[in-house]
């Protein structure tokens, strides 16, 4: 399997720069994954593709303001650092840019000293692990310093944090949202609930590697990176409890979607856990539990691209690609979505 097989023209103005004011009035094309056959639809209008019974599945990660800016305390040296991995006594695996200047032993300051940093070693990759020395709480004091870690095509300043993030956000821990979440508002998923349709929560802790190009010709040979994930009791047995009444479980993006299938066994029921998962999905997989999923538009060549074709077929889902250029859909992060039914 050839990663030029996921490739696909991409007009670069099609990549949405900013989120729409309304969060659900976002386009929305349905693919059906059997037939191919695509209809044009606006996101709100998802319930009614949603039947009681159902259950919609959500990521309840919450995404942090990862990117800091600071200075070398020795030399004054602009240094950006991305917070990637929280591990214990303060310390954080950490993306640095430029990498050359972070060697063991460099201290790096941000906020006038608010937040120190020392690079403590360097791991796989080049990235480096940060110990941090502040005084208060830590995540007051990234909210005051931090950015919110946007992707690399976007190139806008986003006015308000909270448009890069969902509105059931709950666990602090993403560098990176999951995004089909973002076309929910609290009053669609209330109407949704009002359906009938059962809403369960998991979360997966959105690490970098979302936006990590497959560097390999063969798809087979690429490596994920290992992401947090935890599954409570409750929103476990909602799941089991649809597919034993014959509906259909749903997952809002790719991240719910893979947290699901690494908590499955066999059998096809989910367990209540947590642990790390670096699940790779690409065509071939056979899913144990979702049937159908809600998705923004991918990258050419991305894993996420991959696990979108592994449900609906790679002609299926190219095709349908090929009618977004088209109909000038907007894609990436802040752009339209997709329901794989």
């Amino acid at each position: 399997m050839n990663v030029k097989d996921f490739d696909y023209h991409l007009p670069e103005e099609l990549i949405a720069q900013d989120p729409l004011e309304d969060r659900s009035s976002s386009r929305l094309m349905i693919l059906d994954k059997t037939t191919g056959q695509l209809q044009h639809s606006v996101f709100k209008n998802i319930i009614e593709e949603l039947h009681e019974g159902d259950c919609l599945v959500i990521n309840n990660t919450k995404v942090i303001p990862a990117r800091l800016y600071g200075a070398k305390v020795d030399t004054n040296a602009k240094i950006e650092v991305l917070l990637l991995k929280r591990r214990e006594n303060n310390i954080w695996e950490v993306l640095v840019k430029p990498g050359k200047k972070a060697k063991p032993g460099t201290e790096i300051s941000f906020g006038d000293g608010k937040l120190v940093g020392t690079v403590i070693d360097i791991v796989e990759e080049g990235n480096r692990l940060i110990q941090f020395s502040y005084e208060g709480i830590f995540e007051e004091v990234l909210d005051e310093l931090g950015q919110m870690p946007l992707p690399p095509y976007i190139t806008h300043q986003l006015k308000d944090k909270n448009r890069y993030q969902t509105v059931y956000a709950k666990y602090d821990g993403s560098a990176a949202a999951p995004t089909a979440g973002l076309h929910f508002t609290k009053e669609l998923l209330e109407q949704i609930e009002k359906k009938g349709v059962k809403i369960a929560s998991v979360t997966l802790h959105v690490g970098l590697g979302t936006f990590r190009p497959v560097k390999v010709e063969n798809v087979l040979e690429h490596h994920m990176h290992s992401e947090f994930f935890m599954i409570e009791e409750a929103e476990a047995k909602k799941i089991n409890d649809t597919k034993d009444a014959g509906g259909r479980v749903i997952s809002v993006g790719t991240t719910s979607c893979r947290t699901l299938e690494s908590a499955a066994d066999e059998n096809g029921r989910v367990k209540a856990t947590s642990g790390w998962t670096d699940i790779f999905i690409y065509p071939g997989y056979e899913f144990k539990i979702i049937d159908a999923l809600i998705t923004n538009f991918h990258l050419p060549q991305s894993t996420l691209l991959m696990l979108v074709s592994a449900l609906a077929g790679r002609e299926h889902v190219l095709a349908a690609y090929e009618e977004a250029v088209k109909e000038r859909y907007r894609f990436f992060s802040f752009g339209d979505a997709m329901f794989i039914r």
